[in-house]
């Protein structure tokens, strides 16, 4: 069982920069992927980003790319998801998962573990 904490949403101008954090525990060497995702009422879940924790390897949406940023402090296992340049359009809840190594999922599928979601509201 892993468990997923998400720290860091709050409400923004148009243009502005937030950090996400998840702190993961319990049993955190059974997954290899830390995934953001977000939605908003009556949408879809959408696939932010994610890291691949052992290697250090991000990969991202094409909504948010150059915007933001993954990052991890393993020693903390924790990750972050930087924002920036933040529009009114990524105002949603924010979601971190995480995948199992076990799992034959890529990019946004298949995530397992999810945290309770963090609100982030970009005003223009």
């Amino acid at each position: 069982q892993v468990n997923l904490v998400e720290s860091g949403g709050g409400s923004v101008q148009s243009g502005g920069s937030l950090r996400l954090s998840c702190a993961a525990s319990g049993d955190t060497r059974s997954v290899n992927v830390l995934g953001w995702f977000r939605q908003t009422p009556g949408k879809e879940r959408e696939g932010v980003g994610g890291i691949f924790t052992l290697i250090n390897r991000s990969y991202y949406a094409d909504s948010v790319k150059g915007r933001f940023l993954i990052s991890q402090d393993n020693a903390k296992n924790t990750v972050y998801l930087q924002m920036n340049s933040l529009k009114p359009e990524d105002t949603a809840m924010y979601y971190c998962a995480a995948r199992r190594s076990t799992s034959s999922g890529v990019w946004f599928d298949d995530f397992g573990y999810w945290g309770q979601g963090t609100q982030v509201t970009v005003s223009s």
